[in-house]
């Protein structure tokens, strides 16, 4: 990258991009294999927050309220065996499937591979050891006032074929917060990467998100079994508990974890979904490339391990909003492709602009 130095891991706090964006990166522990991971704090005025490269994951973000006052918007944990031990994705990114593959099958140029399976008899989130379990190497890029993770996934890596070298991009600008995944192989394989946070506008530590409004645009929605994987079927979302094509509130009576069409295929960044906490005035706007979005209401978030300042998550303590190719791609024909041949440049933008009134 042009500009940009390795400074993972590092051995002091270090302070760059002075004109631009605040920027401090420290220890936060090791792992369980013995592998060092690093805290990366940001300000840029506007919106402060901490990434850690075990994930490549954001772990707190501060967002001004209608009276200015900032509160931390996104789950997390404090230290680093919280998210060694949790189960939720936390703040992740997710590869090298986001979302499931049914049967944790599938076939890449005629040759069928086996991937590890780690939600029954099906992968969740690219297996037990996916991206979100990795030690992300960290480029600090002053040029361009921004993070980059990168890390190589070698052939065979949880079953998936093809090296695969794959890198998560944070950066800011005023009140928005943007996220790029990319990856590139040398042999042709299947990929997406999706960025895992679970959004409370009232701040982390205060509730159930139940009062808060959501727009989804989208006409359709991919239904799913007892599985929770799709059923092949695209079906419209008129009259039924999934058109959210209007403000709702999202409320405490049924569970989300849905994948909405977006498009048919990956695009220009568009608008996906618009989320409104009332009893801040945060409004949060999120643009993606992808054509799907997948809603989860957190309904299997558990309360230990806790989360940050000692707070217990569950059921509704965020609202997860994964913008992806759209869940078991690899196996339905007449849903968005999801391979990657080599020489190919895979690209994923998730954009979230923060408002608030």
């Amino acid at each position: 990258m042009s500009g940009s130095r390795d400074v993972s891991p590092p051995r002091s706090i270090v302070s760059i991009f002075e004109n631009v964006m605040k920027l401090d990166i420290e220890p936060f522990g090791t792992t369980r294999d013995g592998d060092e991971v690093s805290r990366v704090e940001f300000d840029n005025g506007v919106l402060r927050g901490s990434l850690i490269n075990y994930g490549a994951r954001l772990v707190r973000l501060s967002v001004p309220d209608a009276a200015g006052r900032p509160a931390d918007v996104v789950l997390g944990h404090d230290d680093l065996d919280s998210y060694e031990r949790g189960p939720s994705y936390l703040g992740a990114t997710c590869g090298r499937y986001g979302n499931r593959i049914r049967g944790g099958r599938i076939t890449v140029d005629g040759v069928a591979h086996q991937l590890d399976t780690n939600e029954g008899h099906n992968q969740l989130h690219g297996g037990s050891r996916g991206f979100d379990r990795r030690v992300w190497s960290i480029e600090a890029d002053e040029a361009e006032g921004a993070i980059r993770f990168s890390m190589e996934s070698p052939d065979g890596d949880q079953g998936y074929p093809g090296r695969l070298m794959t890198s998560t991009t944070y950066s800011l600008e005023d009140a928005t917060l943007r996220i790029r995944m990319e990856a590139s192989t040398e042999v042709e394989t299947v990929v997406n990467l999706v960025h895992h946070s679970y959004w409370n506008l009232a701040g982390h530590d205060r509730g159930s998100v139940s009062e808060h409004e959501l727009m989804i645009d989208a006409d359709s929605y991919t239904p799913v079994d007892d599985q929770l994987l799709p059923t092949g079927e695209v079906r419209s979302v008129d009259a039924t508990p999934f058109d959210f094509r209007r403000p709702r509130r999202i409320g405490d009576d049924f569970d989300l974890d849905h994948n909405w069409v977006l498009g048919g295929a990956a695009g220009p960044v568009r608008r996906a979904a618009v989320l409104h906490d009332p009893s801040s005035g945060r409004t949060m706007t999120l643009e993606t490339s992808e054509p799907g979005l997948q809603v989860y209401t957190g309904q299997h978030l558990r309360a230990e391990p806790l989360g940050k300042a000692s707070t217990s998550y569950g059921r509704l303590s965020g609202l997860a909003m994964e913008s992806q190719r759209w869940p078991d791609s690899p196996n339905l024909e007449h849903f968005p492709d999801a391979g990657l041949e080599a020489g190919e440049h895979y690209r994923h933008d998730y954009v979230a602009t923060f408002s608030n009134s």
